[in-house]
């Protein structure tokens, strides 16, 4: 018997994304109370069955810390909700612009109108935060969304499939199945607007397939993203905060601190009180509920891989056991590493680590760990620790990345009211808050001509009254 040529699923995607594509060109533009509808019906899915995801998410790992998930998904998504729904009223509310003086007294209006169709292609790290967020925006700017989560998450992909269903006719909403055939085919679909979250490599073919159909893209990759040591930071404070950020999600974060510059002479106080503070925030018990799973064999083994190639390179390797060690092995759980005299020729310092991994390397002053950086492809965050102001802005002058904590890791991601990006190679294009909506809308521009204004001035026969408006034009320009 001869297979079908596309899966049910694939069927199911083409025929909800023709059919919202039909509405979005036929229907006005969504109510101020039909967004803030979607929304409450959007806040009631994730509340509703917020234990599920919970428990969803850590079968998919092996194991995810429950706070964790609280903190960095449910609670972020809830927020993002929140904030959208108590704003949408003025974000929604034509602007006012000004006219120029010459075509005065008409006036001008920048009117905000939803875009159409939003493709959402989430990852596997944040499965809960990064389809939902994006689709926060969509639905504030008015738009009808399709969501393709991760394969390496079924059981949480299935829930928020059944979640969504519940809440949502697929017209307005739609959570896609995981098949191959529709992983290939969804950023070929002519969508208005395409989010996409995940690698570098994986980014660069979303944008070439979006590209065919001049279907813009928000692309939130990821890279390298350094934590700089300032000779004025109070290293112990650094280091805790720092363990903190790394080894959120086990390092699977794709704005965790990829590697740590810091000053030749405190490379080894340094790790030490990383090492110090690792231990107190997690312990060497790889049964600790805190402690999060790798997500794959396959991701394990590439961790595996890049701690072995730098200690045959000569990096000093600090971790409670190795990672072949059956008792952090069997769990999916990579004991916490902290890779000491790190070099650029280790393969850890040349790709994205993704893991409980991180490097240090020493410098000899702030321009050397400033052009280190800019050697480099841009990164989606960096990270400053010290208590000297110019040194801090001389940083945050010369380098160029997706966003900055000062004194801290993480928490600019969590900013409502800022956007979150990259740059270049760690992204395109940016979302949260207001950020997401205005690139989910379009801001029309609209000049209302007023009776009073002499542009039929303009119109031929020109003669001698063009001449007059054209000194006058040029008067005023």
């Amino acid at each position: 018997m001869d297979r079908p040529l596309k899966s049910p699923g694939l069927h199911a995607l083409e025929d909800t994304f023709q059919r919202q594509i039909e509405l979005s060109r036929s229907e006005p533009a969504p109510t101020l109370q039909a967004r803030l509808d979607r929304l409450r019906r959007l806040r009631a899915a994730v509340t509703e069955n917020e234990t599920r995801f919970e428990a969803a998410i850590s079968a998919d790992f092996g194991h995810r810390c429950t706070v964790e998930t609280v903190i960095a998904e449910t609670m972020l998504v809830l927020g993002e909700i929140k904030h959208a729904a108590k704003h949408l009223k003025r974000w929604m509310t034509p602007q006012k612009i000004a006219t120029t003086v010459q075509f005065a007294p008409g006036r001008n209006r920048l009117i905000p109108q939803p875009l159409g169709v939003v493709g959402i292609i989430a990852p596997w790290n944040y499965p809960l935060q990064l389809t939902l967020a994006p689709a926060v925006a969509a639905i504030a700017a008015g738009n009808r969304a399709i969501i393709k989560p991760s394969e390496l998450v079924p059981r949480f992909s299935e829930l928020l499939a059944e979640a969504i269903s519940r809440k949502f006719d697929a017209t307005e909403l739609m959570v896609t199945d995981i098949d191959d055939d529709i992983a290939k085919a969804f950023a070929a679909l002519p969508f208005d607007h395409l989010i996409f979250t995940g690698s570098t490599r994986v980014g660069r073919l979303v944008a070439e397939a979006a590209g065919r159909n001049l279907t813009p893209v928000t692309l939130e990759l990821g890279g390298k993203s350094p934590a700089i040591i300032d000779r004025s930071a109070d290293i112990d404070e650094a280091a805790q905060r720092i363990a903190y950020g790394k080894l959120l999600n086990a390092g699977q974060t794709c704005i965790a601190p990829d590697y740590a510059l810091v000053p030749e002479a405190s490379v080894q106080p340094f790790a030490m009180r990383l090492n110090g503070h690792i231990q107190h925030m997690f312990g060497t018990d790889p049964a600790n509920p805190d402690y999060t799973s790798v997500v794959s064999d396959r991701h394990y083994a590439r961790l595996e891989g890049l701690v072995a190639d730098a200690a045959a390179k000569g990096a000093t390797i600090l971790q409670p056991a190795a990672p072949n060690d059956p008792e952090w092995k069997s769990k999916r759980k990579f004991p916490p590493t902290i890779i000491v005299d790190a070099t650029p020729d280790m393969t850890v310092m040349q790709e994205e680590i993704f893991g409980p991994l991180l490097p240090i390397m020493g410098y000899r002053d702030a321009p050397d760990a400033i052009a280190y950086i800019n050697r480099h492809d841009r990164p989606l965050a960096l990270y400053w620790f010290g208590t000297d102001n110019a040194a801090r802005d001389e940083v945050l002058a010369r380098t160029v990345s997706g966003g900055v904590t000062v004194n801290d890791c993480l928490f600019h991601f969590a900013q409502a009211h800022q956007p979150m990006g990259g740059v270049g190679a760690s992204g395109t294009g940016a979302y949260h808050g207001e950020w997401g909506f205005r690139t989910l809308t379009k801001l029309k521009p609209v000049f209302y001509r007023s009776r009073f204004n002499r542009l039929a001035d303009l119109y031929p026969p020109y003669g001698k009254k063009i001449a007059r408006l054209e000194k006058l034009m040029r008067l005023l320009s």
